[in-house]
């Protein structure tokens, strides 16, 4: 019966992508074996997909979409056979590569590599849960993680610093499968790598093994033992790329083309099917596959009464985990305080996770210069503070995952410039709408001494260029509060961008707010001109209006913490912030072209920095007073 399940997998993909005439035959077709025998052992409910104690299943080659879909069609998921006939067309539940829209998806992956360090994610977040809320007598959270694999998502440098820190944590709720076959896009892996995966992971704390993963036995057998490990499994299985696919079986040609009408027909009759039928399921197979449902929601019963006999403290504890009260925050008061914002930050996070049980984070071993240590909060796994190591690419895909886990507010942090090296994970934290907060400190050429490689220059436009992506750069304490009240309240991922340098108080808005992305903090009579800045140069247009206003020259003042809200008021709002009879510059230490959105002229950097003091930095590229003025009255002129 195995046999026809998994070739009914295998014709569903081939068939699905053939009507797309777009998508990768290849990697589903060679997993259906897995695959059938995977559904067997999975725990989840597919009445519930959010059902919290299920089992979590992460395909991390995201072409393999075909696969995705099959599967959760077949088990009972909110999929029909139309659903699979739209394959890749617009506004389908089944786009090219699986979104979490799609009931049934824990996690969207996108680029290769990202799903395996997401699986680390849900394996250290179940860990971090089941240390909550479990007790001896009491397992409320005892689920496994499996993840899908092939040879791309293990070349990615994201799998390796991933799968380092599972090893570390001995994460034995971990199982990655790998579909070892050997073949990407240009051909045979040989030509680019010879690697032997099994030393690898056994060197990063893994126990490995090694199965064909045709072998309905062998894949049994090595699942089964899943269920007992000590540290985080990799079950290395060989497998033909397309198999059943006749001519095309093995070829790299079936990656990611349609395999053809005729091809199909004849891979049909080779396995017995009707070569004329197409998206044909047997009732024999459905009713294997949707067995699922029953089973699913048998097993969510009777975690459920398990639920209803914890005790009251840990009920309470579940509940504010589901459901953070933002109102408990008690945040630092920072008026009329001179403080480096990444100061200030360090005292509002651990403010929040004082107040709320799920709030945690970690840095990528820059938590002293981050200021990110949450105090007295213990360390991963008892503990909120979480230790990645140099491995910012692998930590914001963890953090990815504890925020889609569903009980969890994480944050990520790193030095402004490291951003570039989790971009594809901040994305994908964007696209998804997930509560991820990056704190990203050393902001400008005020770094300093080290010098134009660790100066942030484009780094700024480029997360304002990201949609569904808020950019937050606080101008003093008081800003850096109100912009995580703000943030908290918003169903996307916000950075925060902040200073190394003591940032002066910069006074209370006269209209508007930081909830607005921007407000007026100076307001003058028929302005001749209006400055707007972000973070440290906010005080420096300050002081350029004053030097201005004893010229007669009248000036507003606008602080703007977060140019992607400002984007967002109604227009009667940025008329009010940005007098239309006033010429209107913009001051960023940073290339932020993106001002000319609304300014007459845009003040930034032009190049990388250098290496020296910040005071002499900010000299040398013209970030004083008078040079604002002289920039100021040339555009008045």
């Amino acid at each position: 019966m195995y046999q026809k399940m998994a070739d009914t997998i295998r014709f569903l993909s081939a068939d699905m992508v053939q009507k797309a005439n777009s998508g990768h035959p290849g990697a589903p077709m060679g997993l259906a074996d897995i695959m059938v025998v995977l559904a067997k052992h999975l725990k989840h409910n597919p009445k519930n997909p959010k059902w919290l104690n299920r089992d979590r299943l992460v395909f991390s080659g995201g072409h393999a979409s075909a696969l995705v879909y099959s599967f959760l069609y077949l088990s009972g998921y909110d999929l029909d056979m139309d659903d699979l006939k739209n394959f890749r067309q617009l506004n389908s539940k089944t786009p090219g590569h699986p979104e979490i829209e799609t009931n049934g998806v824990e996690i969207s992956t996108g680029p290769l590599g990202q799903g395996v360090a997401n699986a680390v994610g849900f394996a250290m977040a179940a860990k971090y849960a089941a240390n909550l809320l479990n007790d001896e007598n009491k397992k409320i959270i005892d689920h496994k993680i499996y993840c899908l694999c092939g040879d791309g998502d293990l070349q990615e440098g994201i799998s390796y610093e991933a799968c380092a820190l599972a090893g570390r944590y001995c994460l034995d709720n971990l199982v990655i499968i790998y579909d070892s076959n050997c073949i990407t896009i240009e051909g045979s892996t040989s030509i680019s790598w010879n690697e032997d995966v099994k030393a690898r992971f056994e060197a990063q704390g893994f126990e490995v093994a090694r199965i064909n993963g045709h072998n309905y036995d062998e894949i049994e057998f090595a699942i089964n033992e899943a269920k007992n490990k000590e540290k985080p499994y990799l079950i290395i299985a060989n497998t033909t790329i397309a198999k059943g696919a006749a001519d095309l079986e093995g070829s790299h040609k079936s990656h990611g083309s349609p395999l053809g009408e005729e091809l199909i027909k004849k891979a049909k009759k080779l396995a017995g099917f009707n070569p004329d039928e197409k998206f044909f399921v047997s009732d024999d197979v459905l009713i294997r596959f949707r067995s699922a449902v029953e089973k699913g929601d048998l097993a969510q019963s009777l975690w459920d009464k398990e639920v209803s006999t914890l005790s009251e403290d840990k009920k309470k504890l579940l509940n504010e985990l589901k459901n953070p009260d933002f109102s408990k925050i008690t945040y630092p008061d920072f008026k009329n305080k001179k403080i480096a914002t990444r100061d200030s930050n360090g005292e509002i996070i651990n403010a929040i996770a004082a107040a709320l049980p799920g709030f945690l984070g970690g840095s990528a071993d820059l938590a002293p210069s981050n200021k990110t240590e949450l105090k007295e909060m213990s360390d991963f796994p008892h503990g909120k503070n979480l230790h990645f190591g140099i491995r910012e690419h692998a930590m914001a895909a963890i953090n990815n995952a504890f925020a889609r886990y569903g009980l969890f507010l994480p944050f990520s942090a790193t030095f402004f410039i490291f951003s570039d090296y989790l971009k594809n994970s901040a994305r994908m934290a964007a696209l998804m709408g997930l509560k991820h907060f990056f704190i990203f400190t050393h902001d400008s050429i005020g770094v300093g001494e080290d010098g134009p490689t660790h100066q942030p220059i484009e780094q700024l436009s480029m997360l304002r260029a990201m949609p569904n992506f808020y950019v937050f750069r606080p101008a003093d304490g008081v800003e850096n509060v109100k912009s995580w009240q703000k943030a908290l309240n918003l169903n996307s991922p916000s950075a925060f961008v902040c200073s190394r340098q003591g940032l002066e108080y910069i006074g209370e808005p006269i209209f508007g707010d930081v909830k607005n992305g921007a407000y007026l903090l100076k307001k003058s009579n028929k302005p001749k001109l209006t400055l707007v800045a972000s973070g440290s140069e906010v005080s420096l247009c300050l002081k350029a209006s004053e030097l201005l206003e004893s010229e007669n020259i009248s000036v507003n003042v606008v602080s703007a913490p977060c140019f992607d809200l400002l984007c967002e008021q109604e227009q009667s709002y940025i008329k009010e912030i940005f007098d239309e009879n006033s010429f209107i510059l913009a001051v960023e230490a940073a290339n932020s072209n993106e001002w000319y959105k609304f300014a007459d002229e845009v003040f930034g950097m032009r190049s990388f920095g250098k290496s020296a003091k910040a005071e002499d930095l900010f000299e040398h590229f013209g970030f004083t007073p008078k040079n604002i003025v002289d920039i100021a009255k040339n555009l008045i002129k």
